[in-house]
């Protein structure tokens, strides 16, 4: 067992049983939203705080855009009416040994936006695509 933090620089997302390459993954998070409570025969001159519901952050998936491979495309895409495609993702913290130590399992997601980088003829950098993502159920594994 290390005694050190694990890097944030190996690791692997899944979904639906395939592996995608991403160059990075923003908004890993948990949030409860507060609720305020006031009574008027409170003692204290302001409202209690008590724990309200889980809120559901975006996350972000970041990757260079590669030719032929439109997945965030097809998905995004496939929104008919109300309806999308939902899938399970699993983004998964690698030790050295390229070995999953801790794994986020996000549930029922689908994209809300994607975005590709600004073409600027003054700059040497990856072309990127941009995926948010909402969720259901977000659960962490040791």
């Amino acid at each position: 067992m290390s005694k050190y933090p694990l890097s944030t620089n190996r690791f692997t997302v899944n979904w639906g049983g395939n592996r995608i390459g991403v160059s990075e993954v923003i908004g890993l998070s948990l949030e409860i939203e507060p609720i305020q409570y006031t009574e008027g025969s409170f003692v204290t001159n302001g409202p209690i705080l008590m724990p309200g519901q889980q809120k559901k952050n975006t996350i972000i998936l970041k990757r260079g855009v590669i030719k032929n491979d439109n997945d965030y495309y097809d998905w995004i895409n496939s929104a008919i009416g109300n309806t999308i495609e939902r899938r399970d993702i699993t983004i998964s913290l690698l030790n050295e040994n390229k070995e999953p130590e801790i794994t986020w399992k996000l549930a029922n997601a689908f994209p809300i936006k994607l975005q590709w980088s600004d073409l600027k003829a003054s700059t040497n950098e990856p072309a990127m695509e941009i995926l948010e993502i909402v969720y259901e159920n977000i659960h962490l594994v040791n």
